[in-house]
């Protein structure tokens, strides 16, 4: 006899969805595209960063905020990834950014929630500005 488990298509369906929007949205702030990342969002999605900080709604919004990354480049590393159930992923990853003569350092946690087709519903980036090395 021999007993079925549960049904895990949908659940890695939906992890792999999740998983690419979080790469794309990871490469879209290596290359500073502010638009790449808005379209990454949900057209209401809301992002708070750092948390704490009063939050941005809206795509438009979500690229002017992103809009002081455009053009420059940034190394940005995935150290982890845990994507919960169908809705919701926490990732901690570097960011090095080179400014003038210094580079700049953090690796923040970020925490997501997508709507049914990954796209970012809400972003709320755990760091601070102590956070920051500068090198």
């Amino acid at each position: 006899m021999t007993t079925a488990g549960p049904d895990t298509t949908a659940e890695t369906d939906t992890t792999a969805a999740i998983t690419a929007t979080v790469t794309a949205y990871l490469d879209a702030v290596s290359r500073g595209s502010s638009a790449d990342i808005a379209a990454l969002y949900a057209e209401n999605g809301t992002l708070e960063d750092p948390v704490g900080s009063e939050p941005v709604s809206g795509r438009e919004a979500i690229a002017a905020f992103f809009g002081a990354l455009e053009g420059r480049t940034q190394e940005i590393e995935l150290l982890t990834l845990r994507v919960s159930g169908s809705s919701a992923a926490a990732f901690h990853f570097r960011v090095v950014t080179p400014m003038g003569d210094k580079i700049y350092e953090v690796s923040p946690i970020d925490v997501m929630t997508f709507d049914e087709n990954a796209k970012i519903t809400s972003t709320r980036a755990f760091w601070a500005p102590s956070d920051m090395i500068a090198r």
